[in-house]
């Protein structure tokens, strides 16, 4: 280790030790990243086919129906005008890519994160260990994580994926754990006395009372998904990431603001759908009314 000049302080190497852990990984592990890359790009594809191939108004009102049900009428009347809006600035396409890297992302992330929620709150052990990585997950500059990932998987849609994947990840496990430790000890203790197993207690207990806060982290997730699907234009993510990067780096202003209010749109969109479906829930519902 090297002294640096101005404090005497040795340096400590650690960037050089995560490049090495890294590049170990890449070598040891290619066969299984490529698999995993192989079965992001099928998914990826398929749902790029879903989003595209229909013309724009089959999938916008589609998508308008979701509003339609989650909300009512005037949700569903402002995402088919921000939806028109998209279309009118030549961004639809791009827009319906992102749509498919944040739902495939938020999807992973979703399937890891509410089954290691309920562990950790279930086991405080596991939870001690579990919260100082999600800190350092939540604090890490996204950017960041494009850089193991573009020297794992390569430039393209898959580390733009699995980068979006880790930085969702936190708020998903965080709220999981905080909704089910919120439930009444005494309604769990309840469950027991009536002789319910810890899987049934968990099932029709825990989780219905928990499901307004897990929602809230659903939503949570994907907001920070579309954040991160953006970022990732940097390293050839497609949709609209790309079109904003493309904008800064050739100074066009036209390009930048049509593809910013595209983000916007979409982003407003799946906040109310989200928000909206988190309030439907039977839980949800009761707390209003008495409130």
């Amino acid at each position: 280790m090297t002294l640096l000049a101005s404090s005497g302080i040795p340096r400590l190497p650690l960037g050089d030790a995560v490049s090495d852990a890294v590049d170990w990984m890449t070598t040891t592990f290619r066969d299984l990243f490529d698999h995993v890359k192989d079965a992001l790009l099928w998914c990826y594809d398929l749902l790029e086919a879903v989003l595209t191939t229909p013309s724009f108004w089959w999938v916008a009102l589609a998508l308008t129906a979701l509003a339609f049900f989650a909300k009512g009428w005037r949700l569903a009347v402002t995402a088919l005008l921000g939806f028109v809006v998209i279309q009118a600035v030549d961004q639809w396409d791009n827009a319906m890519l992102s749509l498919a890297l944040v739902l495939i992302a938020s999807a992973i992330a979703l399937a890891v994160a509410i089954p290691l929620g309920i562990w950790t709150a279930h086991d405080d052990r596991v939870s001690r260990v579990v919260r100082p990585v999600l800190d350092f997950m939540q604090t890490m500059p996204g950017f960041v994580y494009l850089i193991p990932t573009v020297l794992i998987f390569r430039a393209g849609v898959v580390p733009g994926l699995v980068a979006t994947v880790i930085f969702a990840l936190a708020p998903g496990v965080r709220f999981t754990e905080l909704g089910i430790r919120q439930v009444d000890k005494e309604v769990v203790e309840a469950g027991h006395a009536f002789g319910a197993s810890d899987g049934r207690i968990l099932r029709q207990i825990q989780l219905p009372l928990a499901m307004p806060t897990i929602m809230a982290g659903v939503n949570q997730v994907i907001m920070l998904s579309l954040s991160m699907v953006v970022i990732s234009g940097l390293v050839g993510a497609p949709g609209l990431g790309q079109e904003v990067v493309g904008s800064v780096q050739r100074v066009n202003v036209a390009l930048g603001f049509e593809a910013g209010i595209s983000v916007v749109i979409l982003a407003i969109f799946l906040d109310r759908v989200t928000s909206a479906l988190g309030d439907r829930s039977s839980i949800a519902r009761a707390s209003k009314a008495s409130a």
